[in-house]
């Protein structure tokens, strides 16, 4: 039954995103000069960003929503069966694992915090970060996940980012916009978001790999 009913949802978001597109404009639309004109305003100095996170901020909440539906989905219609028991990996494996995973976290935070000025932000972040979680799961340092048996913590991460980034939408919308941050807050609301967005999005792509891994990590 649950799988019948991600899978009509599935078919039904399928096609409200095929009708988008099909009713997208046949000539496009150069919006360069009003995201310039606006800069001063939305908080950070990196156009992507102030387009992502300010101008069209509700478009970014959506792809938040997305990803966490596809995971919700992955776990109600994936492999019921637990994960195999975490088996060592070589002692070498484990050991660069352990070596690379503290640079590769604070390349995650820099890549975050550079978002405000250069490419990066939490989607760069949260990639980085999760593939440091499948680099320990392969080297049987992280077991694969149990969709049945998730820590509390762990829901509160996967869920922490959207959660966050849908109270400040309410919040501002109660003050007249729908996420039209006050100026001289912009920059540090943006950063914010993006800091919860970070944690869950590392969580909901390393997830994607390991609500389904089946592998004894690490074990040959």
């Amino acid at each position: 039954m649950k799988r019948a009913i991600v899978i009509a949802a599935a078919l039904v978001f399928g096609g409200l995103l095929i009708n988008a597109i099909v009713d997208l404009p046949s000539s496009p639309v150069d919006l360069r000069i009003a995201v310039a004109d606006n800069m001063a305003n939305s908080g950070v100095s990196h156009p992507v960003t102030a387009v992502l996170l300010n101008f069209r901020g509700y478009d970014t909440l959506l792809e938040i929503a997305v990803l966490l539906l596809a995971l919700i989905g992955l776990m109600a219609a994936g492999p019921m069966l637990p994960p195999p028991p975490n088996q060592p990996a070589d002692a070498l494996l484990q050991k660069l694992a352990r070596i690379a995973t503290p640079p590769v976290i604070v390349v995650g935070g820099y890549l975050l915090w550079a978002g405000a000025f250069r490419p990066g932000g939490a989607f760069q972040a949260g990639a980085v970060l999760a593939a440091a979680m499948v680099l320990l799961h392969l080297s049987g340092l992280l077991s694969a996940w149990n969709a049945q048996l998730l820590p509390l913590a762990r829901r509160v991460i996967l869920v922490g980012g959207f959660v966050l980034f849908l109270c400040i939408s309410v919040a501002l919308l109660a003050a007249g916009s729908l996420l039209q941050y006050p100026p001289h807050q912009a920059g540090l609301l943006i950063l914010l978001i993006e800091s919860g967005l970070t944690l869950s999005l590392a969580a909901i792509l390393a997830g994607l790999f390991l609500f389904l891994s089946r592998d004894n990590g690490g074990a040959p």
